[in-house]
């Protein structure tokens, strides 16, 4: 699906940004959303709908399995529910491309069907490990063999789960969400302990479809033998796509943005906190709520920043925010120190190696540990990095070009639109200097 054709960036300094930025709806409402508006009983009403290529893909794969689909605008779904049991099976693989989130909650709500499964990805997802899901999948009863913990999936249909007690070893809002949708199809009760907590939007939208869950942060626990109600659903502005502008507004002076109606989950902002305490100047405004979710303006200024040694307790809240963050940090004046986020090994590259060798490339003075890494601020130097297809990865390094020496080269960068369709167009829309080259 994603990465077909070779497409480059180039960054170049500018003097300031300003403007209102609306950034796309949030991909893991969307993912969750699509999944639970499948299954429910009745037509369930989607805004805002994420129209980036992960989205899609679980959109296409449920579609695949037998649900109505349609999209009478951008961003807009009509879901006609099949029911808990209403899924069919399907001869072709299902195709997740891109979509880690898609594949790992897809295989927990295929482990309970009567048929069998087979679900594939790209080349970048095929790389991704599965282990973490399949292995307390099985001790629910599911059956899912995979190529040494790799994708391909083919989950076995026709399988009894049963509810298990589950303390996640490392606290992944993935694994708990693919346990919690295999749990819907389980005899008795799925509970699953995480050590640190992490985002809760499968539990606020179980409950939003009407399904009884108790949650708090850090555990939930819920009843197979229910029926999921239709509602509709409004998703807000994704946090992880406002970040590259938090640290973009933060770094280059003179610069204002707004960006309106952002997803405000606690379980999400890390990175927020984590750039208050680097001395950024965001503020937010018109606080509400929007699909259950805590919505806000985000109002940043720019703000010299400083060095900080990161709380490990925000990790698990900012764990798709570390690109950005290793930014804000090769700007900011002294050491910025990272600690406890050996997660960011096994994202869609190997966040930790792959920003550390893009910013040696431009000058920076970054170490890599285990489980984070070491970072000196001070000036960036043009040149050129290598995103290995990583999203996240390449919208940081343009961020980065707004207050290089020179113009920075970003290579790979056709992934972007799994997650943030039209960046370059929203970014430079704002002041950015973002040009394509194929």
């Amino acid at each position: 699906m994603s990465g077909a054709q070779r497409l480059d960036w180039i960054s170049q300094p500018v003097a300031s940004l300003h403007g209102n930025v609306v950034v796309p709806g949030d991909k893991s409402v969307s993912h969750r959303s699509m999944m639970l508006s499948a299954i429910a009983e009745g037509t369930s009403h989607i805004r805002g709908f994420l129209e980036g290529e992960d989205t899609r893909a679980t959109a296409a794969v449920l579609a695949q399995l037998g649900v109505s689909i349609e999209a009478p605008s951008a961003g807009e779904r009509i879901v006609r529910g099949v029911g808990l049991r209403g899924l069919r099976g399907s001869s072709q693989p299902l195709d997740c491309g891109n979509a880690g989130t898609g594949m790992r909650l897809l295989t927990g709500l295929l482990a309970g069907q009567a048929f069998d499964s087979t679900l594939i990805g790209d080349e970048s997802l095929s790389k991704r490990p599965m282990r973490r899901i399949t292995d307390p999948l099985a001790k629910m009863g599911a059956q899912i063999d995979s190529q040494d913990g790799l994708p391909p999936l083919h989950v076995r249909g026709g399988r009894s789960l049963h509810g298990i007690r589950y303390e996640l070893p490392v606290a992944s809002a993935q694994v708990k969400s693919a346990l919690l949708l295999a749990g819907l199809y389980a005899e008795g009760s799925t509970e699953v302990i995480e050590p640190h907590p992490t985002r809760d939007y499968t539990e606020s939208m179980l409950a939003a479809f009407g399904w009884p869950i108790t949650f708090s942060p850090g555990y939930a626990k819920l009843e197979g033998g229910h029926r999921l109600r239709a509602t509709d659903v409004v998703v807000p502005a994704d946090f992880s796509s406002s970040a590259f502008f938090l640290v973009a507004a933060s770094i280059v002076p003179g610069s204002v943005l707004r960006l309106p109606a952002v997803g405000l989950n606690p379980r999400r902002t890390g990175l927020l906190e984590a750039l208050r305490l680097m001395g950024a100047d965001i503020r937010i405004e018109n606080r509400g709520e929007s699909g259950g979710e805590a919505v806000g303006d985000l109002i940043v200024h720019h703000a010299p920043l400083h060095g900080i040694e990161l709380p490990e307790a925000l990790v698990p809240d900012m764990i798709d925010e570390f690109p950005a963050l290793f930014i804000a940090a090769a700007v900011a004046k002294g050491r910025t120190i990272v600690r406890g986020a050996a997660e960011l090994r096994v994202k869609e590259s190997d966040r930790i190696a792959t920003m550390a060798a893009g910013m040696r490339a431009l000058g920076v003075s970054i170490e890599e540990t285990p489980d984070g890494a070491i970072i000196d601020g001070g000036a960036i130097g043009g040149g050129a990095v290598d995103s290995h297809g990583d999203h996240r990865i390449a919208m940081s390094f343009a961020a980065a070009g707004l207050v290089a020496q020179g113009a920075i080269t970003i290579r790979d960068c056709a992934n972007v639109a799994t997650s943030f369709p039209g960046f370059v167009e929203l970014a430079n829309g704002c002041g950015f200097a973002l040009s394509t080259a194929r």
